[in-house]
């Protein structure tokens, strides 16, 4: 057990350090603050869910002695115990029939992932405003501050192209709670990808890899994110939660998307190739998601991958009738 709180401190000191880190402005320290949750994760999966949670109240209460009690909960809220529970979940297993072990399921962890994200955000949104009106004003405000602090324009001082600042700024509020969600749905699987592969290069995973390309969602998901959808045209700070929901689950569709990918081209000569080339297109465009998303639906709906295996299995017809 001392061990186990031993490990859980070094790991809160570790994620305190990486989450801390933004505070000094450096480009650097935003990739250092979105590996906040890697340190816990670690703890988790390396040696129980005891010491990634004493990491986390570790971490949030460093913060505290250094900054104040504004950041504990944010870092408590927004990155421990998210990290915590997908660490937990991750090592969740039941006894199979054959004796082996039956894994929490990769897909689950993907949701999952997507709905901390959205969680988080949703949360944030009360801060800035508790009406639509507020919440916008409140974003328009800070991107506005942010635009004059890199431009050197002064406040309230007229400046050239303010009409295109104006139209960039409503851009910004409309997109940044979506963006926000889908960042901290990525930022999640990350840097639960990497703190597995940091444990099993040391040999303490106990779950063996999981086979991405056969992830599966539960068919409630995909109605989940019709309903999100749905919502998302409702007006208010609902709508916004909702739409803030439903970025964070067409990205885990997506995820979802590129595993039929995987198993599709299984066998193809080309499939290195067309592998590369959709992560490529996604990366650069972004759009291809939403292609991607649509396969992800579709697979959890009606089940493409098990139609394509039944063709494969099919013997080749005759045409000569």
């Amino acid at each position: 057990m001392l061990q186990i709180v031993a490990i859980g401190l070094g790991a809160g000191a570790a994620a305190a350090l990486l989450f801390a880190s933004v505070r000094s402005g450096a480009i650097l320290s935003i990739l250092l603050f979105y590996l906040a949750p890697l340190p816990i994760l670690i703890a988790v999966l390396g040696w129980s869910h005891v010491a990634g949670l004493v990491a986390a109240v570790s971490a949030s209460l460093a913060l505290v002695a250094t900054f104040g009690w504004s950041l504990f909960f944010a870092f408590l809220a927004g990155v421990g115990l998210p990290a915590w529970w997908l660490g937990y979940l991750a090592l969740l297993a039941r006894p199979a029939a054959d004796g082996t072990f039956e894994w929490y399921p990769t897909g689950r962890l993907v949701l999952w992932s997507a709905l901390l994200g959205a969680l988080v955000v949703i949360v944030a949104i009360p801060v800035f405003g508790t009406d639509e009106e507020s919440f916008n004003a409140a974003l328009r405000a800070g991107f506005e501050r942010l635009i004059q602090t890199e431009t050197g324009t002064p406040s309230g001082g007229g400046q050239a192209g303010g009409a295109d600042t104006s139209r960039l700024v409503d851009f910004l509020v409309v997109i940044i709670p979506s963006t926000a969600a889908v960042l901290a749905t990525i930022t999640n699987l990350i840097n639960l990808w990497l703190a597995a592969r940091v444990v099993s290069f040391s040999g303490r995973l106990r779950r063996p890899w999981p086979d991405i390309a056969a992830m599966t969602f539960p068919r409630g998901a995909a109605l989940l994110l019709i309903a999100a959808l749905v919502a998302s045209l409702v007006g208010g700070l609902p709508g916004i939660a909702a739409t803030v929901l439903a970025a964070s689950l067409l990205t885990a569709f997506g995820i979802l998307g590129f595993a039929v990918l995987h198993a599709a081209t299984r066998g193809m000569a080309s499939r290195a190739m067309l592998l590369s080339g959709a992560y490529a297109a996604t990366l650069l465009f972004g759009w291809p998601i939403l292609l991607m998303s649509l396969i992800g639906i579709a697979e959890t709906l009606f089940g493409l991958r098990a139609r394509l295996a039944q063709r494969r299995r099919l013997p080749p017809s005759d045409d000569r009738n």
